[in-house]
């Protein structure tokens, strides 16, 4: 049996195993269909049939019995396709990295709305190893998420039928239902896409969703490239130690103010509320003392995404965004804004 679901932005099709008695097709209203089939207990059977005339959906499930109005068939919205000519697959570990690590940057301002989505691209100058373009840098599949305040770059290997692919931005409602479809898949994801569409097949599961119709920007220009000074950090003690401090900052800012020198870091945070906080940690640094304020908020984030026990900050100096990498994953890169503290 198939269940289809759309609102003519994405549409979902996912096919379940049933005893089919007689073959057909119905509608049901989707919020109340779901809500009947999530209060009933965990193993039961369900039976579905309709009425003579098409009008109305049954459906019973040991002493429970629903009636349901239901629209004709005919009048069920369809989302067509259209031809996608680019194809290629992924496998679910670096879909998943694709999708989930950068949409914690995704801008939620409507009036960006070029920037309310996971631009998916190919690159030519990636650090994970890859196919080379002809000037012999390596070529990867990018995704990269931005609000203006801080910018997630995730890469993997660029796998075969990407040759032409264009640029394409992903919208962050596709983003969010694509992420529970692969936790259910675990095989390989095709994808299928054009300029206007993206597909994404999983396992039973398919999901077809427009794309948004607009130009990203040059996010490289973003990324500083002279940022010498580098420290490295426990990124569980670091994310602790920011989680304490930042309970004193305000809920405007969320600021929080580094302090560099001698292989220590102290975070410390103030208000006119709620007072002052500090807290010193052992990091790797042995450049020239430095200070410099963060959102505690975007630091979190970032350390959610980190994979290994070590994060990476490649700092330049005040009024410059800093750079934070994973020591675990070389395809994840983000940028951080600083902030006058």
């Amino acid at each position: 049996m198939a269940l289809t679901a759309t609102d003519m932005d994405i549409a979902i099709v996912e096919k379940v195993p049933a005893t089919v008695v007689k073959t057909g097709a119905t509608t049901v209203p989707a919020h109340t269909f779901y809500d009947i089939v999530r209060k009933l207990p965990e193993g039961s059977q369900v039976e579905m049939s309709t009425s003579a005339d098409g009008g109305k959906v049954t459906i019973k499930s040991g002493q429970s019995r629903f009636s349901l109005a239901c629209l004709p068939v005919d009048e069920f919205p369809v989302m067509a396709e259209g031809d996608l000519p680019h194809h290629f697959t992924l496998k679910s570990t670096e879909c998943k990295a694709l999708i989930e690590k950068p949409s914690f940057a995704i801008s939620t301002e409507e009036t960006r709305y070029y920037l309310n989505g996971i631009y998916l691209h190919v690159s030519g100058s990636g650090l994970v190893t890859s196919k080379r373009s002809e000037d012999g840098k390596s070529k990867t599949l990018r995704a990269v998420a931005t609000d203006g305040h801080r910018l997630a770059r995730i890469e993997v290997a660029l796998p075969a039928g990407t040759d032409g692919m264009p640029g394409v931005i992903v919208p962050r409602k596709a983003i969010y239902e694509l992420r529970k479809l692969i936790e259910e898949s675990e095989g390989d994801i095709g994808v299928s896409l054009s300029d206007a569409k993206i597909r994404f097949a999983c396992g039973s599961a398919v999901l077809v969703s427009k794309l948004i119709d607009g130009n990203f920007p040059d996010y490289e220009r973003v990324i500083p490239a002279g940022n010498d000074k580098i420290m490295e950090v426990s990124r569980k003690y670091f994310t602790e130690a920011v989680d304490r401090v930042s309970v004193i900052s305000s809920e405007k800012s969320r600021a929080v103010k580094f302090h560099l020198e001698n292989g220590k870091l102290t975070l410390s945070a103030s208000s006119p509320e709620h007072g002052t906080a500090s807290e010193e940690i052992d990091v790797t640094y042995s450049s020239p003392p430095m200070e410099v304020g963060f959102n505690s908020r975007y630091l979190l984030d970032m350390m959610t995404q980190i994979e290994g026990d070590t994060a990476q900050f490649l700092m330049g100096d005040s009024a410059s965004p800093a750079i934070v990498r994973d020591t675990a994953d070389v395809g994840a890169l983000y940028v951080i804004m600083p902030m006058r503290v």
